[in-house]
């Protein structure tokens, strides 16, 4: 007899027909009068409810209704409860009958779920089951989620969700003594971080140490830098750590061991990241922490001791992230020192996931980790070190473009020589016979202080992060990287509040609208506009508050993918954005990695191949127009993004409470970053049509609007006073210091430089200058290809693929490419015959394990011309088509 027919033959989980006792009391409705009562019916013979993910859910859902005023009672049976409602939680086969009875379905995917009405021992109820213990868990929480917020525990009709990416990760790091040392201990923090986690679906903890540096030089904060020290002695080796004592190593390794628990009793996975494998400081005398004890000729078995006796004290750990390449201290091509550190993670004795950062990955490294035996997940990054618009670059920059023979400096002779393409995207890594998982790892380069929370783009990245059967992403938090390379100050926090009313009780709290609609989302990126919805409260100002975040949240992406000054996370930062000057290149200069001359105009989009650059498109303007997206569109967005934000504000009203007011002024400052970018954008086109032909009113015209842009940054700067402190550095290069009133200073001299230069301009009339002015500074119309294509399901390898477009008055260019960054585009000329243009993607270049991708150029009589499919009104969408491999 099954478990199910078990349970079913005691009346655990019968449901009461229409014809039997009533069930049709009211719905239990959250914020009625106390005095109500609801009993949580857990039958711990299940395995699966027993299991302490579904148990610790249950005690939440319990204190939630308890908070809310209503009686709980916790039993096994339904038969047993004395309330009038029930809540009862099963697994798939304790659910059977009653999943039978409403012809419902629970999806064979782990972590699937179903929320119903139904009827139990005569008692109205809502039935929760999930296909396993996370599954069920997730119900419950939702349940405790609808509580807290005040909508019904009842379910109108049935929920039945399974999960849209497979690993949803959350990274955070220790890079900081003085910012990250208090969280690390703090054991009252750890359980409540986790529960919420696990409430918003995160099935993953990713906590990473040996971040805080990317080559041993200068180091001052080497805490945690090299770690197996500070947490082992490993027999045989006497190696140690100066200023650390037995008793704080011993510590750590406790502390390390609670936090993989509770991250495993809360339904998460634990994945310990170890960055750094290198332990000899250079040029370091303010270093306190010294590894003594190892050489070169131990370094690797003292590594694959020393982890091997990490993941036997803490069995919870089932992954690690490992950065392979040279920032690791270690040589690229150091094959046998891996193969040894891989060997410590076998002999653990269990199946730990090899979880390998992409930089500078081959194929022969990844063989050497296939041969551990053990599972292997490769982590490309998502929109390189930054966070960019929703969906995977059409293709990398040329920057990053190989160089057949090139040969990188130092410890990067790969990641900077002929595997300079895995740096910042997904590379060659998507083959469709890989033995490998693959998940992206999203950066936080792009923001980090400013709170944000877009449901809409976040379900949109949630299907970016399955893109050719990939596996999920790890998502660094918010506020990664505060404090790094010795940049925490003592007496400062995280968050860098100094209006202490502003100040949550822990760092993470001020971002629940990231985690949630990231969680939720990309758990199900089809979830209830309500599942994020109900955090912000109800009524119009609410629903106004929220807009506004989301508004907001879409800017600095857009500014990413449209310009991005350099890929690394420490030195540019558009949240705080070191002004680039475009009169002449700065000295300093932080941004090192950006086309020459480095200045404005000539920065490269994170996407060269949808966007163009300022100085790209004067020349467009002057000649023949390409159909990528301009500058200019970029600054309407950024302009109509930044008035919806400002009318939303307006719209909530005054912030109620504390959490609303960091929202509101942090949306309001994201408002003014992006008018900011926007006249900048604008202005940088008309002084790279100055700098083409001389034409001082374009240079004129330029001055003005960057005049307008500087007023906007201090805007910002002014509305941050009183609120942050000023100092919120993330590393200690120039441009990931201080605050954002520190770069006015900047903006005006750069301005000034090109005061300078006008002066000395002698006038000239050029006669295409007046609308190419009128064109910078009006409105941009949308995008609205008028055109018919139905992508067909699939291609077969080595067979030609036709494909056909539709489009009336225009002439098309296929542009076709290998799911695969190391190539470049090819584009064809399609034929006509009429409206109709057909062209095929040869039978030889089909004949490959890569997916392809493809798009149309479309071109007007006019020279108008148009990307399809493009990017939709609301720039969530992927801008091009991609087509799998078939049988047959």
């Amino acid at each position: 007899m099954s478990f199910s027919e078990k349970i079913n033959r005691r009346g655990f989980l019968r449901r009461t027909s229409a014809a039997g006792a009533a069930v049709a009391a009211g719905p239990l409705v959250m914020g009625q009068a106390a005095g109500g009562s609801v009993a949580l019916v857990l039958d711990n013979r299940d395995p699966i409810v027993a299991a302490t993910p579904v148990q610790r859910a249950a005690a939440d859902l319990q204190q939630a209704l308890m908070a809310a005023g209503y009686t709980v009672q916790r039993t096994a049976r339904a038969e047993q409860a004395d309330s009038g409602f029930c809540v009862v939680a099963a697994s798939a086969d304790g659910a059977a009958p009653i999943l039978q009875d409403a012809q419902l379905t629970l999806p064979s995917a782990a972590e699937s779920l179903a929320l119903l009405p139904t009827g139990v021992a005569g008692k109205p109820a809502t039935l929760a089951c999930g296909r396993d213990a996370r599954g069920l868990s997730y119900a419950l929480l939702e349940l405790a989620d609808r509580v807290r917020h005040g909508a019904t525990l009842t379910i109108a009709k049935p929920i039945v969700e399974r999960p849209g990416n497979p690993v949803r990760s959350i990274m955070r790091q220790f890079t900081s003594e003085v910012l990250d040392k208090p969280w690390f201990y703090d054991r009252q923090m750890w359980p409540r971080y986790l529960d919420m986690l696990a409430a918003q679906r995160f099935n993953r903890l990713n906590l990473s140490f040996g971040l805080g540096y990317d080559q041993l030089k200068n180091v001052t904060d080497s805490y945690f830098l090299f770690l197996y020290p500070f947490l082992v002695a490993a027999p045989g080796y006497d190696v140690r750590v100066t200023n650390l004592s037995n008793a704080e190593r011993d510590k750590n390794l406790d502390t390390l061991r609670f936090i993989a628990e509770q991250t495993v009793a809360s339904g998460l996975d634990f994945q310990l990241g170890i960055w750094m494998h290198g332990y000899q400081l250079a040029d370091s005398p303010s270093a306190r922490y010294i590894v003594q004890g190892l050489t070169p000729q131990t370094q690797a078995a003292y590594c694959r001791d020393a982890l091997t006796m990490v993941l036997r004290e803490i069995p919870a750990i089932s992954s690690l992230a490992l950065r392979i390449h040279g920032e690791s201290g270690v040589a690229e091509g150091s094959y046998d020192f891996w193969k040894t550190v891989f060997d410590g993670a076998a002999r653990s004795g269990r199946k730990v996931e090899l979880d390998l950062h992409a930089k500078g990955i081959n194929a022969r490294m990844i063989d050497v980790a296939l041969a551990s035996g053990l599972p292997v997940n490769l982590a490309p990054k998502f929109s390189a070190e930054h966070f960019g618009m929703p969906y995977h670059q059409a293709a990398i920059r040329e920057l990053e473009m190989p160089t057949p023979g090139h040969v990188g400096k130092g410890l990067m002779t790969l990641s900077e020589g002929s595997r300079s393409f895995t740096r910042y995207g997904y590379a060659d890594l998507l083959r469709d016979d890989r033995k490998y998982t693959v998940r992206h790892r999203v950066f936080s380069g792009t923001q980090r202080l400013l709170a944000s929370g877009d449901a809409t783009a976040a379900a949109a990245y949630a299907r970016a992060f399955t893109f050719c059967g990939t596996q999920g992403a790890d998502l660094m938090e918010p506020l990664t990287c505060r404090g790094r390379r010795g940049t925490g100050l003592p007496g400062t926090t995280r968050s860098g509040y100094i209006e202490q009313r502003l100040e949550p009780r822990y760092d993470w709290e001020k971002f629940a609208a990231w985690y949630r609609t990231f969680g939720r989302l990309m758990y199900n990126p089809d979830s209830d506009p309500a599942v994020c919805e109900r955090a912000f409260g109800d009524g119009a100002k609410a629903r106004a508050l929220e807009s506004a975040v989301a508004k907001a949240s879409r800017i600095l992406p857009i500014v990413t993918t449209a310009h991005l000054t350099s890929a690394a996370c420490d030195c540019y930062w558009p949240e705080i954005y070191w002004n680039q000057p475009m009169a002449a290149e700065p000295d300093p200069n932080p941004y090192g990695d950006t086309p020459s001359p480095k200045v404005f105009q000539n920065v490269s989009p994170l996407d060269p191949q949808m966007f163009s650059a300022m100085s790209e498109f004067a020349g467009e303007l002057l000649g023949t127009r390409s159909g990528k997206y301009t500058p200019l569109e970029v600054a309407q967005w950024l302009e109509d993004h930044a008035d919806a934000v400002t009318r939303d504000l307006a719209e909530a009203g005054t912030p109620p409470s504390g959490d609303a007011l960091r929202l509101a002024i942090d949306a309001e400052m994201q408002a003014d970053i992006g008018r900011f970018f926007a006249a900048k954008f604008r202005s940088g086109v008309l002084y790279a049509i100055h700098e083409r032909i001389g034409d001082s009113r374009a240079l004129a015209e330029a001055l003005v609007l960057y005049r307008a842009a500087r007023e906007h940054w201090a805007l910002v700067a002014d509305r941050s006073k009183g609120v942050y402190a000023d100092d919120l550095s993330a590393s200690d290069k120039i441009s990931e210091r201080g605050q954002w009133h520190d770069r006015l200073t900047q903006i005006d001299q750069d301005i000034t430089a090109l005061e300078t230069r006008l002066a000395a301009t002698k006038s000239a009339t050029d006669p295409r200058v007046t609308a190419i002015i009128a064109e910078v500074q009006g409105r941009q119309p949308g995008r609205s290809a008028v055109c018919t294509h139905t992508p067909p399901d699939g291609f077969r390898p080595g067979q030609e693929l036709v494909l056909e477009i539709t489009a009336a008055n225009a002439s098309a260019q296929l542009h076709y490419r290998h799911v695969n960054q190391a190539e470049r585009w090819t584009s064809v000329e399609m034929d006509d015959n009429g409206d109709s243009h057909r062209a095929g993607i040869p039978a030889a270049y089909t004949a490959s394990p890569y997916p392809l991708q493809y798009y149309f150029e479309l071109r007007e009589a006019s020279g108008k011309a148009s990307l399809y499919p493009g990017f939709d009104a609301d720039l969530t969408n992927q801008p091009y088509f991609v087509l799998r491999r078939t049988a047959g």
